[in-house]
């Protein structure tokens, strides 16, 4: 596709997208994200994101696709590190008082829509569990 950016580029197969959006949006739910929050974090419109959620098919882009590996990942992280459900999905509420989080909850810097915060939450949790995104 000349002259398109990698993330303009949409992923068209509908079915897999659907899977991939539905669990970002059912761990967006359980980590107790308001559907604005999704629809920032997820960078979606209010439209697409009520359409997805009721429906079969959905069509990303690149950017969004990543964005949910990266929210994918840090629940992986999240339950390697956290037995407890209520660690595994609370501690995204919590206030984290290290240095990159300034006493701000990673759901509240996620929230943003900024695409280097979600990289950089998903890559200081990765290292609770001593990885590296």
């Amino acid at each position: 596709m000349a002259g398109i950016t990698e993330e303009a580029k949409v992923i068209t197969d509908g079915r897999r997208c659907i899977v991939a959006i539905k669990t970002a949006m059912n761990t967006l739910d359980k980590w107790g994200a308001t559907p604005e929050q999704q629809q920032q974090i997820l960078q979606v419109s209010k439209a697409a994101y009520y359409k997805y959620r009721s429906g079969t098919t959905a069509s990303l882009s690149h950017d969004q696709m990543t964005r949910i590996s990266y929210l994918l990942n840090i629940h992986a992280a999240l339950r390697t590190v956290f037995e407890n459900p209520d660690n595994v999905y609370g501690f995204m509420k919590m206030e984290n008082h290290n240095p990159y989080f300034n006493g701000q909850t990673p759901l509240a810097l996620i929230s943003s829509g900024d695409f280097g915060a979600l990289y950089e939450v998903a890559r200081r949790i990765d290292a609770l569990r001593g990885g590296l995104i």
